[in-house]
């Protein structure tokens, strides 16, 4: 639902029972004067039925739609489920009245687009730009569903038609210091080391640059030894910008709750999940979009007061267990929440000065173990590494 001028628009959606389950298109209006529904009757052709899609409005009063999810039967006991990377323009002509006449367009933006997702976030930033974050793609196996789960940021430039995504340049003080310290080092370095340098051979370089449009271009470069000793170095350079402006940043994440204000953006909470087992979040962070130099950390999330919560078969069973197993599972809850409780201090200590990546270098065995531990024997090596990393990296931000 988005505010379009006088008027609450909604579209979409869908309803599920017991046996069958249907999903729509059709347009809603709730006028903000009189307070009554109408529904609206667009001409064109719109998009088909979905829900998850997510809406954002235009300067204009146009109202953008963009991805979502549907499934259909197939056959008996058998859904295909679609996700949707369609965009669309809902486009009016009037003040925001019922008499007002509505026409679908389909839009065919340029640039990179996200990759296909669901359970993405949107909002309105700055310079006539929507942004999207994060999201879920499911992979359907044999009798499981496993996501891979994103944190990254895409803008959309309306008046463009044109996706980019956004990229975390990191602080300019530190890459400054950094690369003085690196100009000292080299100025004083050993002339033998440089003469040697200029011995060595010529050295094919391949590079792979990826283009604007997302094509991937192999370069195939011959230079010196010193070239190469500058180019190894500048990589270096970049590894390190890299891991630097990665250590501060939310964890992949569906659902997650997004605001804009003063060209800030603000990202709070969302879920994780690892096959039948989710994680829900509760962190806060911010980052300036006209900067997009790195994300700050507003409110932490404590790993260990989180819980993850495995899928019951059905809520009936799960009620009628309730009264004659409910004392007992409290038991065991009580016992398991002692064991963790004891077990904070087992952790593997930062030690002092010590970097975040030194740190998962470290200690990544224990974590890796211990996801295992709380994930199941079932859960592929991927999503255990992962929840493994996010695991050491809340623990070190809480330990330093």
């Amino acid at each position: 639902m988005v505010a379009c001028k006088r008027q609450l628009i909604i579209f979409g959606g869908f309803h599920e029972s017991a046996r069958d389950y249907i999903y729509y298109n059709d347009v809603y209006a709730f006028n903000l004067d009189s307070f009554t529904w109408s529904k609206l009757a667009p001409s064109g052709i719109g998009p088909a039925p979905r829900s998850g899609c997510q809406m954002a409005t235009t300067p204009e009063g146009s109202i953008i739609i963009y991805g979502g999810y549907s499934k259909q039967r197939i056959k008996k006991d058998v859904d295909k489920g679609t996700l949707h990377t369609d965009m669309f323009l809902l486009k009016t002509e009037g003040a925001g009245k019922e008499e007002d006449k509505w026409t679908w367009s389909r839009l065919n933006p340029s640039g990179v687009k996200p990759t296909p997702r669901s359970g993405f976030s949107v909002a309105i930033g700055p310079n006539n730009r929507s942004l999207l974050f994060g999201g879920v793609h499911d992979e359907e196996e044999e009798e499981s569903i496993e996501g891979d789960f994103f944190n990254d940021i895409y803008f959309y430039d309306i008046g463009k038609n044109r996706w980019f995504p956004g990229q975390l340049k990191g602080p300019k003080s530190e890459k400054k210091k950094r690369r003085r310290g690196r100009q000292a080092e080299a100025e004083g370095a050993d002339n033998e080391e440089v003469e040697k340098q200029h011995l060595q051979g010529p050295v094919e370089v391949v590079k792979e640059v990826v283009a604007e449009d997302g094509t991937v271009m192999t370069i195939k470069q011959v230079i010196s030894g010193p070239a190469e000793e500058k180019e190894r170095s500048e990589s270096e350079e970049e590894e390190e910008d890299g891991a630097l402006g990665q250590q501060v940043e939310p964890c992949p994440r569906s659902n997650a709750m997004l605001a804009v204000k003063h060209g800030v953006l603000y990202v709070y909470g969302g879920m994780f999940e690892v096959g039948d087992r989710q994680f829900t979040l509760s962190d806060l962070y911010s980052i300036d979009l006209h900067k997009m130099e790195e994300w700050k950390v507003l409110a932490e999330m404590d790993p260990k007061a989180q819980e993850w919560l495995e899928e019951s078969e059905s809520d009936e069973e799960e009620d009628d267990t309730e009264g004659a197993d409910g004392g007992e599972e409290e038991e065991e809850s009580s016992e398991e929440e002692s064991e963790d409780e004891g077990g904070e201090e087992q952790h593997p200590s930062v030690q002092p000065e010590e970097k975040h990546t030194d740190y998962l270098s470290r200690t990544e065995q224990y974590w890796i173990k211990l996801a295992r531990s709380n994930m199941g024997p079932d859960a592929k090596e991927k999503k255990v590494v992962k929840v493994a990393h996010a695991m050491a990296k809340t623990f070190y931000e809480d330990s330093v």
